[in-house]
């Protein structure tokens, strides 16, 4: 049994896009990236890297998915949190979020920086909102860090954790 080509959704497009973004902000080339990747141990060349950015643009170009690895390494590369690379750059509009379709692009921050869910049940009352958000917050949050230890350490967003 053979499988259909696995398209570029959404969020790999934003990816692609904040890839491409960041690499020529930092004045990078496709090269100077494929070589600092090389550097981390993620090796990816030139032609990939090239085919990870046009996965911004029309689905007949040459493209290449970016996985997990890829996603953290390049994050770490071009020294930015995973988000600036999974969420839209402008938070102004709206974003398209893989399985949830178009919200607002401040939602989806917020939701990415474990801050608030991306929805709420619909006709949810102040009580379920509550209990959503706390069951958010419990199931996003890893062991050791608490709402009380971000702030403390950095504000009530967790800016500032190092």
């Amino acid at each position: 049994m053979t499988t259909g080509r696995i398209e570029v959704g959404p969020t790999g497009r934003t990816v692609a896009a904040n890839v491409k973004r960041l690499r020529e902000s930092q004045g990078l080339t496709l090269r100077g990236l494929s070589a600092a990747l090389r550097e981390r141990g993620r090796p990816l060349s030139a032609d990939a890297v090239n085919k990870i950015e046009n996965g911004a643009g029309a689905p007949e170009r040459g493209v290449r998915r970016v996985d997990v690895d890829d996603l953290m390494a390049l994050s770490v590369v071009l020294g930015v949190s995973p988000l600036a690379l999974l969420l839209p750059h402008d938070a102004r509009g709206a974003a398209e979020i893989t399985g949830a379709g178009q919200v607002d692009g401040r939602r989806a921050w917020s939701w990415g920086r474990s801050i608030s869910p991306l929805a709420y049940p619909e006709d949810a009352d102040e009580e379920t909102r509550e209990r959503t958000t706390m069951a958010f917050h419990l199931a996003s949050s890893p062991v050791g860090i608490t709402r009380q230890s971000r702030e403390k350490l950095g504000g009530a967003d967790g800016q500032g954790l190092d």
